[in-house]
């Protein structure tokens, strides 16, 4: 009976937070790179008696190098400004962010899935794994999960998958922010070892750059060479 008591409420939650987003935009399309995201699903939950929530994004599942990282962030009711989609973000300002959002959230905690345990598991069990990680290291145990675009499966805690998460919700964008500066950081050390690549510079994306050096040295360590781009490569 509670558990319906709760679905009830989060789906009337979600009729809340698309009526607020849809009059706050009613009278200006905003850009992409315009787009602040609101704590409209934070607040609602809020009052709901959820104290613990955690924002979850994800970085590196189209990378051809490299692992997947996930984080976890449960924000502080103190509002941090210029939080965008790390995408959106040029690297200086995200560094910054990066390191408010560490230093004011409630917690943060990162998760990752390793390169071989992509090829083993398959991507997707892969990004659930790296999640699972993120919340499972967070000091403060989450009472809900809202996650960019996916939910866990099994999962014990309450969550939400919110399609375009990154962009929308504060929490998603905060843990985007986070996710992508330490994984863009192991990059930049996995250069070092591997300079031939130039990972400081496409992070392990399909570029011409990497294709070309791919090409040129064939696969490292680091590679997913289970990924088609790396698997049909012809010398």
């Amino acid at each position: 009976m509670a558990e319906k008591i709760i679905t009830a409420k989060l789906k009337a939650n979600d009729r809340l937070c698309r009526r607020q987003l849809k009059k706050k935009t009613r009278k200006l399309k905003i850009s992409k790179k315009l787009r602040i995201p609101k704590r409209y699903h934070e607040e609602a939950l809020t009052k709901q008696g959820f104290t613990n929530i955690a924002g979850l994004d994800e970085v590196g599942r189209g990378a051809l190098a490299g692992p997947l990282i996930a984080a976890a962030v449960i924000l502080s009711v103190k509002k941090i400004y210029k939080i965008r989609d790390s995408k959106l973000l040029n690297s200086k300002l995200r560094n910054l962010l990066a390191a408010k959002i560490k230093k004011e959230a409630r917690c943060y905690a990162i998760g990752k899935a390793s390169v071989s345990e992509i090829k083993k598991l398959g991507l997707q069990p892969a990004t659930y794994l790296a999640f699972k990680r993120a919340v499972s290291k967070l000091k403060a145990k989450p009472d809900f999960l809202l996650i960019d675009a996916y939910t866990l499966p099994e999962s014990e805690i309450l969550q939400k998958g919110i399609k375009k998460g990154d962009l929308i919700c504060t929490s998603i964008s905060a843990a985007s922010i986070v996710a992508k500066d330490y994984r863009d950081k192991l990059m930049i050390k996995l250069h070092k070892k591997y300079p031939h690549y130039r990972f400081d510079l496409h992070k392990g994306y399909g570029t011409a750059l990497h294709l070309e050096r791919l090409k040129q040295y064939g696969p490292s360590k680091i590679h997913r060479q289970n990924f088609a781009p790396v698997k049909n490569l012809t010398f």
